[in-house]
């Protein structure tokens, strides 16, 4: 396959910086007259998709961080944004009411970490699904395992 031109290696170095195709034309020099058909032959030119992919995937192998450091810290966020925490009054007394830390921190964490190991499914694709109440992990105990 053809090598690619300095400016479409300029265009994919600056298409991964920012993911922003139009960005990227720019900052690489393209001249064009209608930015959406520039994008679309750019980016189905199979070259340079490919050289895409090489990119990404070298980044992410530079990067090299460890599956069980990423799940490690998304348990962290989930427990600690679903620990309860006391409710205060306006004057700092306690009103003996609890809370979430921020529930949806917590749950954005479990589900980005549910998407991780691969726990994806829906309602649409089991009919048996069942909603179930969420327990932070420091709750547990061993009869509720």
């Amino acid at each position: 396959m053809k090598q690619l031109t300095n400016q479409q290696k300029l265009f994919v170095s600056e298409y991964i910086k920012s993911l922003d195709p139009e960005k990227a034309l720019v900052n690489a020099g393209y001249k064009f007259v209608n930015k959406e058909k520039a994008i679309s032959r750019i980016l189905s030119s199979p070259k340079i998709i490919n050289e895409i992919k090489e990119q990404l995937n070298h980044h992410i192998d530079v990067l090299n961080v460890p599956k069980g450091y990423v799940i490690q810290k998304l348990l962290q966020i989930a427990e600690f944004s679903l620990e309860e925490e006391e409710i205060l009054d306006k004057d700092g007394n306690f009103t003996g009411k609890r809370k979430l830390r921020d529930s949806s921190a917590g749950l954005k964490a479990l589900e980005s970490l549910c998407k991780y190991l691969g726990f994806t499914i829906s309602k649409d694709e089991n009919p048996e699904y069942k909603e179930t109440k969420i327990i932070t992990i420091s709750n547990l105990d061993d009869e509720k395992i």
